[in-house]
């Protein structure tokens, strides 16, 4: 009897140990999720309608930005963006923003990628919204910005040997109107009135620009209002509720 009693209590034993390994295994991919997507499951293992994500720090492109700074990989937003589109459960996307900016090629892909997303999509500002930030501010169906968040608009730069050719600042001056035809396309500021804001000599001490607080982001026509996250949550909801009531119209036609 002893031994079938001992036999009792290790496979007991074994049973906790197992689902104790289970339990810390689950919470490391949670972390690894947390480290390296921002958020605490990626979207496949999300059963919420909503999902979110944060675009903070620097934008990092084909380069590696620099380890001390907080930076937000483009090759990890695009797959949660395509997992997004995949799943039949999540109905829209809320994407917060705290940005300075980065790498143009990389901001601006994710800007079309958020853009062309069949979910619902709301943009929030906090803090800022920088340089590349602003055509992502702009990307979603419908964007805020806090009272005290910022957006500094300026034309595009570039650091390190620039060859000077004519070659060269016509590739500038092209991938500037790439950027400024997205925001046009994405929001309610006017082309004459966005240049008017990038080419700024009064703003900026060190270089040509506008910095936008708040309503005068809204104000020009780039944002589309002042709020938090509770105005963006409740604004996310209806148009979720009002895409769900048009596909019900269409299934009963």
């Amino acid at each position: 009897m002893n031994f079938l009693y001992n036999d009792k209590n290790t496979n007991e034993k074994n049973n906790l140990k197992s689902e104790e390994t289970e339990n810390d295994n689950e919470q490391t991919e949670n972390i690894q999720d947390i480290k390296q997507m921002g958020v605490p499951s990626i979207p496949e293992q999300n059963i919420k309608d909503i999902q979110c994500i944060t675009i903070i720090g620097e934008i990092e492109g084909h380069f590696a930005g620099n380890p001390q700074k907080k930076s937000t990989k483009y090759e990890h937003i695009i797959p949660m963006l395509f997992a997004i589109e995949e799943s039949k459960d999540i109905k829209g996307v809320l994407i917060i923003l705290n940005t300075v900016g980065g790498d143009v090629e990389a901001g601006l892909a994710m800007a079309e990628l958020i853009n062309s997303v069949s979910k619902k999509v709301v943009t929030l500002v906090l803090g800022g919204s920088h340089s590349i930030g602003v055509p992502l501010a702009t990307a979603g169906d419908y964007s805020f910005i806090a009272p005290t968040a910022t957006m500094i608009v300026h034309p595009i730069r570039t650091n390190g040997l620039v060859i000077g050719v004519n070659e060269t600042f016509e590739y500038f001056k092209k991938m500037q109107e790439r950027i400024t035809q997205f925001i046009i396309r994405t929001s309610d500021i006017e082309k004459e009135d966005l240049e008017k804001l990038m080419y700024s000599k009064e703003e900026l001490v060190s270089d040509v620009g506008s910095v936008l607080i708040g309503k005068e982001a809204v104000d020009c026509g780039l944002i589309n209002e002042v709020g938090g996250l509770k105005e963006a949550m409740i604004k996310l909801r209806e148009l979720i509720n009002e895409e769900s009531n048009e596909d019900n119209k269409n299934v009963i036609k």
